[in-house]
């Protein structure tokens, strides 16, 4: 496979700065672009013009405005166009790869999913590859790849360590980049996740902005002005040493009474099981504890507590505009929302301002989506960091 190269590439800072913010915040006027970039008329149109011409900008018509007063007024605004370019985000599960194409705004336009039956990075790397291949049978423009992936990951290429996938040191996107021609941007999936909403998403235009996972692990994602703030323990499961309860739960995975032994869906299903003996899966031990079955409803109801307590210390320390709740785990609010809404109550002061949560039912598609924002951030507009 050969890749894409887009005919408005590269971008020099100053009109990396303009697509960028046409592109999140679009379609804006000229005049409102140069306010918010700071840009005289003139730059501006300097700016502007190679956009334009390269097909990634392009003039649309105000609403409202008449159909023979459009053509050639200097006051249009301009927007990104979407189509130019289509980019594939990957997310890896311990059995699955979910994968989708999204156009330069994030919007997906394909899913394609498939088992991941090895391990071996070799064997994942093909399996990427042949996925991707399919996938460019119906969307040709391809002009990159992101991966995400649960765990720790260098330079935007290297997965140091995943515990889902047993990988240490593995070269993840030089072996794909090598079956697929591609660029390829590999990074931890909650950052991904991260990324799109605060781009595209929940935290769009947001300064402080927390994004919070519960799933097979937990996620924590934290913008301050605008921006993901990155740190050097990123999963490296801070959540198995985050102490809701000292005399929780112990699970085999997370500390006593931390916030993964509490709220991780293995944990949950751990704790049903060895209480009743029966295995259940966590859609049917949140069907239980909703229907009062004693033993699930005390597990979930100990998880909306712990839960309460989390957003409840976020608030407090972080101070975020909005904090949104995602992941595969979050129906535990339709069970346990109260208790959730109870116990952040409890642990705020009585004045201060109520809390925007905003809870997001999500699949791994959003998670794939993710990892594609992060290959239109890196590879296309050449975002140096994020």
């Amino acid at each position: 496979m050969t890749a894409v190269a887009a005919s408005w590439l590269p971008l020099s800072a100053g009109e990396r700065s303009v697509a960028i913010e046409v592109l999140v915040h679009g379609p804006l006027s000229r005049t409102e672009l140069a306010r918010r970039l700071d840009l005289s008329a003139g730059s501006l149109t300097r700016l502007t013009k190679p956009l334009i011409e390269s097909g990634l900008l392009i003039e649309v018509p105000e609403a409202g405005t008449p159909a023979e007063v459009r053509q050639g007024r200097p006051s249009q605004p301009l927007d990104v166009v979407a189509e130019s370019g289509s980019f594939i985000g990957f997310k890896i599960t311990e059995d699955m790869v979910y994968g989708v194409v999204t156009t330069l705004r994030s919007e997906i336009a394909a899913r394609h999913d498939r088992p991941l039956t090895s391990h071996d990075p070799a064997q994942v790397a093909e399996l990427l590859a042949e996925m991707t291949d399919e996938l460019a049978r119906e969307h040709p423009r391809l002009a990159g790849i992101g991966i995400g992936v649960g765990g720790l990951v260098q330079e935007r290429a290297v997965v140091g360590e995943s515990p889902f996938l047993h990988w240490r040191d593995v070269p993840l996107g030089e072996l794909v980049e090598e079956r697929t021609g591609l660029p390829v941007v590999v990074e931890n999936d909650v950052a991904a996740l991260v990324e799109a909403e605060t781009w595209f998403g929940a935290g769009r235009g947001l300064d402080r902005f927390v994004v919070l996972t519960i799933g097979a692990g937990i996620g924590y994602g934290l913008v301050l002005g605008g921006r993901r703030v990155p740190y050097a323990e990123e999963d490296r499961g801070f959540g198995r040493h985050w102490i809701i309860d000292p005399n929780g739960p112990l699970t085999p995975d997370g500390t006593r009474g931390s916030a993964v032994s509490l709220l991780a869906i293995p944990s949950i299903r751990y704790q049903v099981r060895a209480a009743t003996g029966r295995d259940h899966t966590y859609e049917e031990i949140l069907a239980l504890a909703a229907a009062g079955d004693p033993m699930p409803a005390r597990v979930i109801d100990e998880a909306g507590r712990a839960l309460g307590v989390l957003v409840a210390q976020i608030a407090n320390f972080a101070m975020p505009q909005k904090i949104l709740l995602a992941g595969e785990g979050v129906g535990l609010m339709d069970v346990a929302g109260k208790t959730v809404e109870d116990t952040v109550r409890a642990h705020r002061h009585p004045l201060a301002a109520p809390i925007d949560l905003e809870t997001k039912v999500s699949d791994f598609h959003d998670w794939a989506r993710g990892a594609a924002v992060l290959a239109i951030q890196v590879l296309v507009l050449g975002v140096a960091e994020v």
